[in-house]
């Protein structure tokens, strides 16, 4: 048997003055994580009640955001019916309507009565004769009344004149099955939901509901308009000589041909069949010729114009990019201290660096348009002064802590300084150049869509210009598609560059 010899005193002192932190209790140690998760909620608290989070929540009007949501995937028709003080309606639909020049939805009922008004209008002018030249001296004062017919006189006359036209007087607009408008007698009754609100209307300024408003209507004062929310469905204002409708269609409207196409209006099938062996619209050239003009030059759209701009933002993002890369890589070598030993040099192009990239790519975007006007020119100058600085930095950190032995090895066999850089030095780095110079490239492309909106050109611009109308959020959505599809091809291609690139240097 061996015998089990106990520790003595000095032995446990010499093993806790060695492994202090295996003899802690356990209360101690878990008494550092449950600090960090009390400091950690405490932040949490402080930062919920300094920015008002609750308050913020509480009034935010969730109902704009969703509708914001819903008309970017949808579309409105926009009938409005003016009422007339005696009760008679005319409907109209806006400008450039989805449903082209003459609209006619099934969804609006209208029911017509031919009248006839009578219209006063003014008849011929009857003149008299001018008096005869006479060469008598005429004691009367000039233009004074002379007796009988020997004066000029005008005889202004109306006459009465009856014109036959179609008025509406009773118009229903179906949104859907639950969901109506029926104006008809200066009343507008509407139901949603199960629930029926009927407003009286003077055709003037006035609008007077009957009954207590249900909750999908509001009205600001007594008297003024009411405006009613059906969803996505759509929803419509009631005023005293007005029912504005609008009415939501999921989907993109007119997106191959807007309204002034030939091809408007016809299924996939007919269009197929037009270009295929159907006889030329268009004498001067081919139905297939027509089409495609017709789809890249659509007024609503703007195809060709969109993806120009889309081209110029990623060829905005692609020369600002190697522009940087390539007054990047000479000026990291003076920046790092282990290639240049003189430390004043270092400091001045970091300190240089330091200057590019701590101004925002957004106000040097601003700087430049101001300088050199909107365009790309102004885009491609402020991602190159921002990278320039970015990635001067990183080369000159990626210098510093490259392995000197493989310098070493090349200095040992008498190679001179710029063969050492050559092959001691540039293996070593280039992967990791070229890997982050793509990284930037990709980034760029989302940055310049948003330096593009301060007028450095490209898509950015246009998409400002389609947020700033408030109504045109389809383009919006088409155009941040568009965006989302360009990065996720050029983050894919970025990726598998830089990994085969890294790959290459773990050989």
């Amino acid at each position: 048997m061996i015998a089990s010899t106990k520790p003595s005193a000095l032995e446990m002192e010499a093993i806790a003055s060695r492994h202090a932190h295996l003899l802690q209790s356990s209360s101690k140690k878990g008494l550092k994580p449950m600090l960090i998760g009390v400091g950690l909620v405490v932040y949490l608290v402080f930062s919920w009640w300094f920015f008002s989070i609750a308050h913020v929540l509480a009034n935010a009007n969730w109902g704009i955001a969703g509708t914001y949501l819903a008309d970017w995937v949808s579309y409105e028709i926009r009938p409005e019916i003016a009422i007339a003080p005696d009760g008679t309606m005319t409907v109209s639909y806006q400008r450039n309507s989805p449903l082209g020049k003459n609209p006619d939805p099934e969804w609006v009922m209208l029911d017509k009565q031919e009248v006839t008004r009578a219209v006063e209008s003014p008849a011929a002018t009857v003149q008299a004769p001018k008096p005869k030249a006479s060469s008598s001296f005429s004691f009367m004062a000039p233009n004074a009344a002379l007796g009988g017919g020997d004066h000029a006189t005008d005889h202004r006359q109306t006459a009465a004149a009856t014109r036959t036209e179609a008025i509406v007087t009773r118009a229903v607009v179906t949104y859907d099955r639950a969901t109506r408008i029926e104006v008809a007698d200066k009343l507008v009754t509407t139901t949603h939901a199960g629930e029926t609100l009927t407003m009286k209307v003077d055709g003037a300024d006035k609008v007077t509901p009957q009954g207590t408003l249900p909750r999908w209507a509001t009205q600001k004062r007594l008297g003024e308009k009411v405006t009613l929310s059906f969803g996505f469905t759509g929803w419509a204002e009631i005023e005293g000589n007005e029912v504005s409708i609008r009415n939501r269609f999921f989907g993109w409207a007119n997106f191959l041909f807007d309204t002034n196409s030939p091809f408007f209006g016809k299924s996939y099938g007919e269009v197929a069949f037009l270009i295929l062996s159907g006889d030329r619209i268009d004498p001067t050239r081919s139905n297939l010729s027509l089409a495609l003009n017709n789809i890249l030059y659509n007024a609503e759209w703007q195809h060709l114009d969109v993806w120009t701009k889309l081209l110029q933002t990623i060829v905005m993002a692609f020369v600002g990019t190697l522009f940087a890369s390539f007054i990047a890589f000479p000026l990291c070598f003076l920046a790092a201290r282990s290639i240049t030993p003189s430390r004043v040099t270092n400091q001045l192009v970091k300190r240089f660096f330091d200057f590019l990239r701590s101004v925002d790519m957004f106000i040097w975007a601003l700087f430049f348009t101001r300088a050199f006007g909107p365009g790309p020119l102004a885009g491609i100058s402020a991602i190159f002064f921002t990278d320039t600085g970015t990635l001067g930095k990183l080369y000159s950190e990626a210098l510093e802590n490259i392995d000197d032995k493989q310098r070493e090895g090349v200095k040992s066999v008498g190679a001179p300084p710029i063969a050492v850089q050559r092959f001691g030095v540039l293996p070593q780095v280039l992967p990791v150049f070229a890997s982050q110079a793509l990284y930037f490239w990709e980034s760029n492309i989302r940055s310049a869509t948003i330096i593009g909106a301060v007028g450095a050109g490209g898509i950015g611009l246009k998409l400002w210009e389609a947020i700033r109308t408030n109504s045109d959020w389809e383009n919006v959505a088409y155009m941040v598609l568009l965006i989302l599809m360009v990065v996720f091809v050029f983050d894919s291609i970025s990726n598998a560059c830089r990994s085969r690139l890294i790959g290459r240097s773990g050989h």
